[in-house]
């Protein structure tokens, strides 16, 4: 938000009113569920040495239980996920994996399949043609972390031609730059793009499908996003259905239903798992059971202890100590 105060000089011109950078005021420390659910996620961006190669050509990949997301720079080619059709990749369009199985990339089917998988038809590709492809793996550093992104299919693909593919291209090309450069600030200008870049991914996915979307259901439904945004701003209030149908504008049959149609769980089950989340990342940081406790909506250490075991299947000690033993990353 621009205020420039009262009698500045502004574009050259004496002024004294106030002025704002657009109609909408947005407030950056506002509860969003996106960024909520990926600051809890605690992703590290990885970024692989991009991929160009000349026809024939095929690279396999081991199953991923995180997210990967890539785009063909130049040329085009196979992608191959176990247990999916192969999908045809051409420059300009990006893909994103949640969680995949075993996959391929080539210039043909065959190249991207595993040798040992059967035989496919045989796709013709001019000899010698060039293709070079970036990456950008999201590795989250908690084992519990990737049920926030349970809702994402397999694969998910964003052509060139799409709505949003003129939007992921102009932010992949600074992110292929910054790949082929060694500038200071790299690192850092590499993670914030792929962050952009797999948020815009996610947001097309939500625009585009029609499946439960998990807290994704935030960006695709303002009635919905309206009641998600509240439980985010406010875990510790003892919410009630009829609330949240009230902040969603509808009645409570209505938001139960499309609630659990959008989110793919009943609205006061999406608020204890989320609960749990916030416990997990304050048992991390050595906060006190009560302090927890109190914090995310229960009225004693007791309460807080029997939920949380119902959820993670173990005591919020037990995961503390859990966590003490894990090698240091």
């Amino acid at each position: 938000m621009i205020v420039p105060s009262i009698g500045r000089i502004v574009h050259n011109v004496e002024s004294s009113n106030l002025y704002r950078s657009s109609r909408a005021e947005v407030t950056l420390d506002a509860h969003d569920p996106f960024r909520d659910a990926l600051a809890l996620a605690r992703p590290q961006t990885v970024a692989p040495v991009p991929l160009r190669a000349a026809a024939p050509w095929g690279a396999q990949f081991s199953p991923f239980p995180h997210i990967k997301l890539g785009v063909v720079v130049e040329g085009e080619c196979w992608l191959c996920v176990d247990g999916l059709e192969p999908i045809f990749l051409n420059t300009g369009d990006f893909y994103l994996l949640g969680n995949p199985p075993p996959y391929g990339l080539g210039s043909s089917i065959e190249a991207a399949r595993d040798s040992s998988g059967p035989p496919q038809e045989k796709t013709e590709v001019s000899e010698g043609a060039v293709t070079y492809t970036c990456s950008v793996d999201f590795e989250f550093r908690d084992s519990d972390s990737s049920t926030l992104f349970s809702s994402l299919p397999p694969a998910v693909v964003v052509k060139a031609d799409d709505a949003d593919g003129t939007l992921l291209w102009n932010i992949a090309t600074i992110l292929v730059h910054e790949m082929e450069t060694q500038k200071a600030g790299r690192s850092l200008v590499l993670e914030h793009l792929a962050q952009i870049l797999l948020v815009h991914m996610l947001r097309s996915h939500a625009g585009s499908s029609h499946e439960p979307l998990g807290w994704l259901a935030s960006v695709a439904d303002d009635g919905i996003g309206a009641a998600l945004r509240a439980v985010h701003a406010d875990p510790r209030h003892r919410w009630t259905l009829e609330e949240l149908a009230g902040i969603a504008m509808m009645s409570r049959s209505a938001f139960a239903v499309n609630f659990r149609s959008r989110v793919g769980r009943p609205p006061l089950d999406y608020l204890i798992e989320w609960r749990m989340q916030l416990a997990r990342a304050a048992l991390r940081r050595e906060d006190s059971l009560t302090a927890i406790a109190e914090a995310i909506g229960y009225q004693s250490e007791s309460a807080f202890s029997t939920a949380f075991r119902r959820v993670a299947g173990m005591s919020p000690r037990e995961f503390r100590a859990a966590l003490h033993a894990r090698p240091k990353r």
